[in-house]
């Protein structure tokens, strides 16, 4: 007999717009993003991306770790030339 435990862990962030309004004083829709990653036995074994838009959430877009560090470079790129 062989026994096999696996453990998994499921992690989820998601990331939110602050509330806000538009230019008539009118509520905007809730925007940000969830990003997932599923791993067991401590390997990443998947991650996936979704847009929020409201209530509606957009179909799962898987990421490879080549996707996910361009994104990451893009996100710092971004950051560095924000305005605030």
């Amino acid at each position: 007999m062989k026994r096999v435990q696996s453990n998994i862990v499921n992690l989820a962030f998601t990331i939110m717009n602050q509330p806000a309004q538009d230019g008539k004083g009118r509520k905007v829709k809730d925007q940000g993003v969830v990003i997932t990653q599923a791993l067991v036995n401590g390997q990443n074994t998947g991650v996936s991306l979704r847009t929020i838009n409201g209530g509606q959430k957009s179909a799962a877009i898987q990421l490879d770790d080549a996707a996910l560090r361009d994104l990451l470079e893009a996100v710092n790129e971004v950051l560095a030339t924000e305005v605030n």
